[in-house]
């Protein structure tokens, strides 16, 4: 199965387009805020679930589960890359 470019060049150069129209508009942190600080409230949640960390020790230990989650993702990436190397 290819990928839909493959399929449908049309579709992904319009694609491309829509998409430097959006960000020639707008800011781009202002357009994935709401998703990124959902993102973050999930670390948040897992470093303190019952909330009784202050906010400020909160944020710090989720930074940091979000550098553990993000370093798991890279070595499985890197992981995966060696694999079809052979």
């Amino acid at each position: 199965m290819g990928s839909a470019e493959e399929k449908d060049p049309n579709r992904s150069l319009a694609a491309r387009i829509g998409a430097h129209s959006l960000h020639a508009r707008y800011d781009s942190t202002e357009l994935t805020g709401p998703a990124r600080a959902g993102f973050l409230a999930r670390f948040e949640r897992e470093v303190d679930p019952e909330g009784r960390l202050p906010q400020e020790e909160r944020a710090r230990r989720a930074q940091h589960a979000l550098q553990v989650h993000m370093l798991r993702l890279a070595v499985k990436s890197a992981q995966v890359r060696r694999r079809r190397r052979g």
